[in-house]
């Protein structure tokens, strides 16, 4: 065998020898080192910390209801329409939007009464009961919308609560703060322990927004009521807060 051969037996000999260490490491190693990266590292650090925003709500919410009784059902429901139509423009001219008022129920019964005589029941007329939510993004306006409803005929006003509208904006924030707090925290942990932060292995977050402050249910009586001193509304503040927990490895 001449030199020419030798060589060109030593290049084909190195190329499959490159070509069989290749197809082993896609074969073999690429997996295995994939399913080696996918195992839960042996040491690990668990760090929670909590954001919290306070923040002002700046959306009041409640109902009201017109309950009426009468043997005549056309007659109590025109009466209830009536009342309940001149309450609705009532709070449109105090600035609330069409889309923020919304009808939630609107019910009719039949009331009945036992004779003990008899031992029957007969009909003895109506209930219809129609009730309508609104919120009011103007906290200025709450109060006199409250004070002039009875005038109008409604004889039920709900719980009111009050809400923040974009709790998404306060929840990013209440969140960043949470990732800072935990980072600064792993690091104080990690750096007085002579070792140091790896990649995150897992991280969750638990979100807790503002619980809404409910006010008394007044009930005004059958038929109206009179008008009332505008009350005191008093939103106050509410707490926006996000807890994460993050799962380091440590090197």
């Amino acid at each position: 065998m001449n030199d020419n051969s030798q060589v060109k037996n030593s290049a084909i000999a190195g190329f499959l020898g490159v070509l069989t260490l290749i197809v082993i490491y896609s074969v073999v190693w690429g997996p295995a080192r994939k399913y080696m990266d996918s195992l839960y590292p042996s040491r690990t650090i668990n760090v929670s910390a909590e954001g919290k925003v306070t923040v002002s709500p700046d959306v009041a919410k409640f109902s009201f209801s017109v309950v009426n009784e009468g043997s005549d059902p056309a007659k109590i429901a025109n009466d209830n329409n009536a009342k309940i139509n001149k309450a609705i423009d009532f709070i449109k001219s105090q600035g609330v939007d069409a889309k923020d008022i919304k009808t939630t129920s609107y019910s009719l019964e039949p009331n009945y009464v036992y004779d003990e005589k008899t031992r029957k029941q007969y009909l003895s007329g109506y209930k219809l009961t129609q009730s309508v939510q609104v919120k009011v993004r103007d906290l200025n306006k709450v109060a006199v919308v409250l004070a002039g409803l009875p005038e109008l005929g409604i004889n039920q006003i709900g719980s009111i609560s009050f809400e923040v509208d974009d709790q998404e904006k306060f929840l990013k924030e209440a969140r960043d703060k949470a990732f800072d707090k935990v980072k600064t925290k792993a690091q104080e942990m990690t750096g007085k322990n002579g070792v140091s932060l790896g990649r995150i292995i897992n991280l969750s977050e638990y979100q807790n927004g503002p619980i809404p402050y409910y006010g008394a249910e007044k009930s005004i009586g059958m038929g109206g009521g009179v008008a009332s001193v505008a009350p005191s509304i008093q939103p106050g503040t509410q707490e926006i807060t996000v807890n994460v927990n993050i799962t380091y490895e440590i090197k």
